[in-house]
């Protein structure tokens, strides 16, 4: 299977996969296939949601973040701190104690994620009020890319403005640029949920660089504070350091939360998180549903409870989201930093157009595409549409795209190779073969002589 080169979060440890064809039959564009035993990817079609990360049993898919020891290559570490990050820890463990333990572990400044979202809140109400309807959040970059891939045609109502996250990073970097503190010098760093926005920060779309450096898994900096916390069980002298709570807002602690963007919408606006939701809503959109033919805002998030559900966080989902909602409860309306974001952060907040990505099924050549599609839509009436994936694809669907574009057999189908058994013309050493070639020949093997 001919693949291309794409920036991605998410790979596959050939070592450690089983061919179980758990990833096959959740990922939302099926860009997985299980040949020779192996789960493989179609790199093109892969919108880095982590669907397949949460649901493999052995541990065969890996991200690919940035070990958090590179932070030393800078004299000035800043660190991007989400707030469902201090919603991971039980009550007792303040906000102020976490942070004096990022402090000790190398980090010159600790600032939260939301801050963003303060100055991005008028400008989504502006935007939302002048743009066609309805407008598609841009928050979640594995639903900017879903989009990209497989509803190219919704393109256009993504919404052109950029997350909280850039706008923070790039606050802090005109911040310290002011200082007269050499971009050399300055590094700085994010902590994410998940894999999709390591592969929008690596590789973003709507024609903007990101100054972000390096992306640290949540769920190992987690363990790494929670430890030194458990270790030490002391209180911290902050000293100069100013409480990341004085630094954040109402509005910003719940924006990573399902509804913290739907909120603030005046018209009518739906918050819609689970990559099951998502799909059906995108779905309903690219039908022109009569339902939601009025709907003004659509928040859309891949992860239940949005990023609180993020596949690399270890907290309970709803527990984060409750401390966050208690949070909010004692935070000011507008954050320590309000107005120096408003006269450093204004020029940075809008993006260019989003463009479909290609996912090129058949062929670029939309004469030949188009009769490969025709002799798909054949084969799967001869299939069995049961979906049953030991065909090493997600579905019969699937399975007649890859024959048409000669990725396989229909031979590949069970129910078809064993009609072919039956009518004399496939060999059983044949058909053995076959099944070898997409699971491998170790699961064919006598495994009772070793007994």
């Amino acid at each position: 299977m001919e693949q291309k080169n794409s920036r991605h979060a998410l790979e596959i440890r050939a070592d450690v996969c089983v061919g179980c064809s758990h990833c096959i039959r959740v990922c939302p564009t099926e860009a997985l296939r299980v040949v020779r035993g192996k789960a493989m990817l179609f790199s093109d079609w892969c919108v880095d949601c982590g669907e397949c990360f949460r649901v493999c049993p052995s541990r065969a898919i890996r991200i690919a973040d940035d070990d958090i020891n590179q932070i030393f290559r800078y004299k000035h570490r800043i660190l991007l701190i989400p707030a469902i990050f201090f919603g991971q820890f039980e009550n007792k463990i303040s906000m102020e104690t976490i942070t004096g333990l990022l402090y000790e572990m190398g980090f010159t400044e600790v600032c939260a994620v939301e801050q963003g979202a303060d100055v991005l809140k008028s400008e989504l109400i502006h935007y939302v009020d002048t743009h066609p309807k309805p407008v598609i959040s841009s928050f979640c970059p594995a639903v900017i890319r879903i989009i990209q891939v497989r509803f190219p045609a919704l393109v256009d109502h993504i919404m052109q403005l950029i997350p909280p996250l850039e706008i923070t990073a790039r606050f802090y970097m005109r911040l310290f640029e002011d200082k007269g503190i050499p971009p050399e010098d300055l590094g700085i760093f994010y902590v994410t949920p998940c894999a999709a926005k390591i592969a929008a920060i690596k590789d973003p779309v709507g024609g903007y660089t990101s100054p972000i450096h390096g992306v640290i898994n949540m769920d190992q900096l987690y363990n790494k504070v929670y430890l030194a916390y458990k270790n030490k069980r002391s209180g911290f002298d902050s000293g100069a350091v100013i409480p990341v709570n004085s630094a954040l807002s109402s509005t910003g602690v719940r924006w990573t939360t399902t509804g913290g963007e739907a909120r603030h919408i005046k018209g009518r606006a739906l918050a819609i998180d689970g990559m099951p939701n998502v799909i059906e809503f995108l779905e309903k959109l690219e039908n022109e549903d009569k339902e939601i033919k009025d709907v003004d805002f659509l928040e859309l998030r891949v992860c239940d409870e949005s990023c609180a559900g993020g596949i690399l966080t270890c907290g309970n989902r709803f527990l984060t989201v409750e401390r966050l909602k208690q949070m909010e409860d004692v935070l000011p309306q507008k954050h320590l930093y309000d107005e120096k974001y408003r006269k450093l952060c204004s020029a940075y907040i809008p993006m260019q157009p989003i463009e479909p990505r290609s996912m090129i099924k058949y062929d670029a050549n939309i004469k030949i595409a188009l009769e490969k599609m025709e002799k798909a839509r054949q084969l799967k009436e001869l299939l069995p549409s049961i979906d049953c994936g030991a065909c090493g694809a997600p579905s019969c669907e699937a399975l007649a795209e890859d024959i048409v574009c000669r990725n396989a057999s229909i031979n590949a189908c069970i129910f078809m190779k064993t009609r072919f058994e039956k009518q004399g013309s496939l060999s059983q050493q044949s058909s053995v073969e076959i099944m070898e070639e997409i699971w491998g020949k170790e699961r064919f093997s006598d495994k009772t002589k070793s007994v």
